[in-house]
C-alpha cells in the first residue's frame, strides 16, 4: 500500500485545502476499494505541532502523527500558505527539509496554490515549471527567480511535482491525482461526487492583471503608467523607448527584468484587462469595446484576448455579464 502525506503547516494557512485533499483521497479509496481492488493509500495528516489552529482559533487540526514518525511516504500534498510567506517559510523548516529529502528518497509532491512557496524554498523547484495563484506571481517570481513560474497553467506536472493555481482550484489537482494514481473511472465518480468539472487547465480566465510595480526601475514605472493611461492608441516600443532617451534594446532588457512582461505582452494585457472589465460590467459589443483598448482589427484583437484568457471575447462576456447576454 502506498503512503500519501498531507502536510499540516505552523501559522494560519488555508483549511480547505487540506480538508479537501483529505475528502477527494478517502472518498476515490472507498470507491477503489468497492471495486474490489486494495485501498491505495494509507492517508495521513502530518506536521510539526500537535495541534494548528485555523482563523484566530475558529478551527484547529490534530495531526495523525509528527513527520518524523514518516520514513518514508510515496506523495506529499503541501496546502495553501497565508500571504506571509517569508513567516510561514521560516515558520516551517523543519518541514521543508523534510519535504526536500523525501523528495530525493522518491517521493511525489503537490502544491497547492501558494504552498509552491514552501516548496520552492525547498530548493527542489529551482529549473523545473510551477503555478502558483495568479495574484502572488508577482512575490514569487522575486523570491524564487530560478523557477520557471506560468501562472497561467492550472497545473503543472514535471520530474514528478505536481503545482496549481489559486484558491478552490485545487480541486481540479486533486481530481488529477485520483487519476494520475488510481484511473480515470475513479476521477470521473470523484468528478461527479464532488460535483468538479474535470480536466480544466488553465486559470487565465480567472486573471486580474495588475502589473508588477514592486521594484526599482523608475523609467520602466513612468513607462507603465503611460502605457496604462493610453489604452486607445496603438504604442510602438520604438516610441516608448524614445520618450524615455533610451535605446530600444535597452529598454525592452529594463521592462523585462522589471516586469517579467515585454512592452508588447504588458501592453496586450493592459488592454485585456480593461476589455474584461467593458465586457463584465457595460453592453457594449464587440467592436466597441475593440476600439476603446486601441485595437482596429478583430480577427487580432481576438487572437490577443483568446491567448490571454482562454476564451473569445463573446464566450468571456458570455460567462461574467448576463445582463449582455440578455
Amino acid at each position: 500500500m502506498k503512503h500519501l502525506t498531507i502536510i499540516v503547516p505552523n501559522g494560519e494557512n488555508n483549511l480547505s485545502s487540506i480538508v479537501g485533499s483529505y475528502k477527494i483521497f478517502t472518498r476515490a479509496n472507498e470507491y477503489w476499494k468497492g471495486l474490489g481492488q486494495k485501498e491505495l493509500f494509507t492517508i495521513q495528516l502530518a506536521g510539526i505541532s500537535k495541534e494548528v489552529e485555523f482563523y484566530e482559533g475558529l478551527f484547529a487540526v490534530k495531526p495523525h502523527t509528527h513527520i518524523a514518525a514518516i520514513t518514508k511516504t510515496n506523495l506529499i500534498i503541501i496546502p495553501s500558505l497565508n500571504h506571509n510567506y517569508q513567516k510561514a517559510i521560516k515558520g516551517n523548516q523543519l518541514l521543508i527539509d523534510w519535504i526536500e529529502q523525501q523528495y530525493k528518497n522518491g517521493a511525489e509532491i503537490a502544491s497547492i496554490c501558494t504552498g509552491a512557496f514552501m516548496l520552492a524554498s525547498s530548493g527542489v523547484l529551482d529549473g523545473k515549471t510551477c503555478s502558483t495563484h495568479w495574484a502572488a506571481a508577482d512575490t514569487f517570481r522575486t523570491m524564487f527567480p530560478k523557477v520557471n513560474l506560468q501562472a497561467d497553467k492550472l497545473i503543472t506536472d514535471e520530474h514528478g511535482i505536481y503545482t496549481n493555481g489559486g484558491a478552490y482550484s485545487f480541486l481540479n489537482l486533486m481530481l488529477y491525482l485520483v487519476e494520475k494514481y488510481y484511473d480515470r473511472q475513479t476521477a470521473i465518480f470523484c468528478s461527479k461526487v464532488f460535483q468538479i468539472e474535470i480536466d480544466r487547465q488553465s486559470q487565465s480566465a480567472f486573471t486580474i492583471f495588475t502589473g508588477q510595480k514592486l521594484h526599482g526601475d523608475e523609467m520602466v514605472k513612468e513607462a507603465q503608467a503611460y502605457i496604462e493611461s493610453n489604452l486607445d492608441e496603438k504604442i510602438s516600443v520604438e516610441h516608448l523607448s524614445s520618450r524615455f532617451a533610451v535605446g530600444r534594446r535597452n529598454f525592452d532588457r529594463r521592462f523585462i527584468k522589471a516586469t517579467g512582461n515585454t512592452p508588447v505582452e504588458y501592453s496586450q494585457r493592459v488592454k485585456i484587462e480593461s476589455a474584461k472589465k467593458a465586457f463584465e460590467t457595460s453592453c457594449k459589443t464587440i467592436n466597441e469595446v475593440m476600439y476603446e483598448v486601441g485595437y482596429s482589427d478583430i480577427k487580432a484583437f481576438r487572437e490577443v484576448f483568446r491567448k490571454i484568457t482562454g476564451m473569445s471575447p463573446l464566450e468571456y462576456r458570455g460567462r461574467y455579464n448576463k445582463e449582455a447576454v440578455v
